[in-house]
């Protein structure tokens, strides 16, 4: 299990194309709040024949924040590039030049066995060449994880190969409509990702595989505003949280409050997880009830929630 918050505080990860000219002005006047992070999608986002186009306003865009950065006090967040090819990211890093030092990693989609080793080879490249820390956060997306026969094989094979370079992978991500797309899935805003099981039973083959040893975040929700949508992304977070997942994709600045909220501790949990990773050691119980009196806390099975409590409550505060 990670015991860094840096890895929990990706949090509610705000997509953006990343040809949109208004991403500077958002940031800088502090639009979306200053409790998120921000991907610049050069993928499913923008057209095949506008990528150089899309490129070269990512270039603009992080070139100004960065010289807006030095004269301005505003909030700047973690900042990952959604690529489509490993070669964009050495070609992407040597074009910003100074810029470059906003740029906290890569999302990587569709990850999968073909191409893993391009891209972790050009991550590993990048971090000797540039001496900055440069993360990647590969997606589980592609259609191959569906077929049963091959799934779990594939799913420990790039558990190999990342965990050789560990400490470069900031998060696992999934992407839940990728996967709808091949079955023709789509949930409504009553309906969560769980309930569609096909899906779901994907989503605990890669939690089985990785959750003890990365932090994995949940998929995007697609409404962001009509009948119910937020009590439909609150469920499906109540569930994410359930099941394993820290943080979430958002695809609209409204969903960033409720991820946020969501993971927050709740006052009960926090002064458990105190008790349980401050248990005195010499008394000859290893359980008790819990500081409410409600349930009981045993240092040897709950050790580790604990650490995560006390990391959630750092990065996303306590809720009474």
């Amino acid at each position: 299990m990670k015991t860094s918050t840096l890895h929990y505080s990706v949090g509610a990860l705000l997509y953006c194309p990343a040809n949109n000219e208004t991403i500077v002005n958002s940031l800088i006047t502090q639009k979306f709040g200053s409790r998120f992070s921000l991907a610049l999608c050069l993928e499913d986002t923008i057209a095949d024949h506008h990528v150089k186009e899309a490129e070269d306003a990512l270039i603009r865009s992080l070139k100004t924040l960065s010289k807006l950065s030095t004269k301005q006090n505003f909030y700047i967040p973690k900042i990952f590039i959604r690529v489509r090819n490993s070669g964009q990211i050495p070609e992407l890093l040597e074009r910003l030049g100074d810029a470059r030092q906003l740029v906290t990693g890569f999302n990587i989609p569709k990850f999968c066995l073909e191409y893993a080793d391009e891209y972790i080879d050009a991550v590993v490249q990048a971090n000797k060449l540039y001496g900055q820390k440069i993360y990647m956060m590969p997606i589980f997306e592609n259609a191959e994880l569906i077929n049963l026969q091959k799934r779990r094989q594939i799913l420990y094979t790039l558990k190999e190969k990342l965990d050789a370079i560990e400490e470069l992978v900031l998060n696992i991500r999934v992407g839940g409509n990728d996967l709808c797309h091949v079955f023709g899935f789509r949930r409504s805003a009553c309906e969560s990702i769980h309930d569609i099981k096909p899906i779901a039973n994907i989503f605990a083959d890669i939690i089985t595989v990785f959750g003890t040893d990365y932090v994995i975040s949940g998929p995007v929700w697609e409404y962001y505003t009509g009948d119910n949508w937020d009590n439909g992304l609150m469920r499906e977070l109540s569930e994410d949280r359930l099941n394993g997942f820290v943080g979430k994709t958002v695809i609209h600045p409204n969903q960033i409050a409720l991820v946020n909220a969501a993971y927050q501790v709740s006052s009960k949990d926090l002064a458990d997880a105190r008790s349980i990773l401050n248990w005195n050691p010499q008394t000859g119980s290893l359980v008790s009830g819990s500081i409410s009196g409600e349930r009981m806390n045993e240092r040897k099975t709950h050790f580790h929630w604990a650490e995560k409590i006390l990391m959630l409550a750092e990065v996303y505060g306590v809720r009474e």
